[in-house]
């Protein structure tokens, strides 16, 4: 199948479109010549719109498909109880808070909800305060610009996410980027450092890649050099540990030097994200974390309807929707029998599957879509040069048939490549 499948919207009408937009204006007619380029290298990404969702169904762009690109790990989005939550704390909030959280944007929902978020954290953070933020990508650069600055040095893991890239440069610090998980080379430039205001900052779950920080062995080097240690939970909140505490209580992890993100669109089914800390860490954010000071707060609604996701995560259901989402990574991890592509090792709900060319790619992930599953393809510069890979993500809304279904379609695919390859090598 052809990577134009994947891409109608760099069709050569759409192009034409462009060309004659941009005719006479050499500012548009420069974007238009990088657009082009992007095209030939396969990197134009497009959206698709979605019509509605059940679990794991959607329908997007009028295929009925099973969704293996999301987030929503644990299946709450949809869930009838987030769902009237939501539709309660509209009634009682309104549409919109109106203002930011320092003027009088903060409500009752968002009080109640840090002090939610704080308790449930308070086993991994002692004297533990929450704040809660409109995304996580706020949330990120508002903790390391407002703990770090011109004066501090910033260590940062080599695979981060965008949020984090972006926060550390912002920040102005003197900025070092470890190899990923080379705890050797980070210890090596903690020891070198003369700042005394120092920061390392890290994903727990690796986005792309789907593996964990080793972060036992982070705390103790930012304990032993005297560094605040920044974690992004963004994929593993309310997945890891019994009681979806996150990579905290995974490895079973308690500091005051710990400064924990966690996203709430993700597991939790809704939307924004929240810094847990100790508390005089999240009073220093409420004076002096630009992202959250200067923005207008999230809507209430939002945060009363993740009171009920919050409910759902640490009880019984939450475990019981855990339990089968680790029954199916170990299903897909142990169904794939590839030959071309490689599955990258992960425990976590993220199974990348690394098949090398962008075009190649872009037509498998193409294929898997006619055959009615939506799976994210992903391409440089979000992964190296060469390592395109379709990035499956399984929750627990699916179904051990539908992991089954999607485990014979990508092996077929892969052995389709293989013999293909074969041929041509004869040839």
């Amino acid at each position: 199948m052809s990577s134009r499948s994947q891409h109608p919207a760099d069709s050569s009408t759409s192009g034409q479109h462009l060309q004659l937009a941009a005719a006479g204006h050499p500012l548009l007619q420069g974007l238009q010549q990088e657009l082009a380029e992007l095209d030939k290298q396969h990197l134009i990404r497009r959206r698709r719109t979605v019509e509605h969702v059940h679990g794991a169904n959607l329908r997007a762009e009028e295929r009925d498909l099973v969704a293996f690109c999301s987030n929503d790990y644990l299946g709450l989005a949809t869930h009838p109880l987030v769902v009237q939550a939501l539709q309660k704390g509209a009634s009682l909030y309104g549409a919109g808070s109106g203002a930011s959280h320092l003027i009088s944007g903060h409500s009752r929902a968002h009080m109640a909800l840090e002090e939610r978020l704080a308790e449930f954290m308070s086993p991994c953070i002692a004297q533990a305060r929450a704040l809660y933020f409109c995304t996580g990508y706020m949330a990120n650069q508002a903790v390391v610009t407002a703990l770090s600055g011109k004066d501090a040095a910033v260590f940062s893991e080599e695979l981060n996410h965008a949020s984090l890239i972006d926060g550390v440069r912002l920040s102005r610090a003197h900025t070092q980027v470890f190899p990923h998980k080379d705890y050797a080379a980070l210890e090596s430039m903690l020891q070198n450092c003369r700042h005394q205001k120092r920061v390392v900052v890290t994903d727990s779950v690796f986005s792309m890649d789907g593996n964990i920080a080793e972060l036992p062995r982070l705390l103790a080097l930012c304990e032993q050099y005297d560094a605040w240690l920044i974690v992004d939970d963004a994929h593993g909140f309310g997945v890891l540990g019994e009681h979806g505490r996150g990579v905290l209580e995974h490895f079973a992890l308690q500091s005051p030097n710990l400064v924990y993100m966690g996203t709430l669109g993700k597991a939790a089914g809704v939307g924004g994200a929240f810094v847990a800390a100790h508390e005089t860490v999240i009073e220093w954010l409420i004076q002096k974390a630009r992202a959250y000071i200067y923005t207008t707060a999230a809507a209430p609604a939002l945060a009363h309807a993740l009171l009920t996701s919050i409910d759902i995560i640490s009880g019984e259901e939450g475990q019981q929707r855990r339990a089968h989402l680790n029954k199916l990574i170990h299903q897909f991890s142990e169904g794939l029998n590839l030959q071309m592509w490689q599955l990258m090792p992960s425990i976590t709900a993220i199974q990348p599957v690394v098949i090398g060319a962008n075009a190649a790619m872009l037509s498998i992930a193409g294929n898997l879509l006619d055959q009615g599953y939506w799976v994210g393809a992903i391409r440089p510069p979000t992964v190296p040069q060469g390592s395109a890979r379709l990035r499956v993500t399984l929750s627990a809304a699916h179904s051990e048939v539908q992991v089954q279904q999607l485990i014979q379609a990508i092996n077929r695919l892969d052995q389709m490549s293989y013999v293909a390859q074969c041929f041509a090598e004869v040839a």
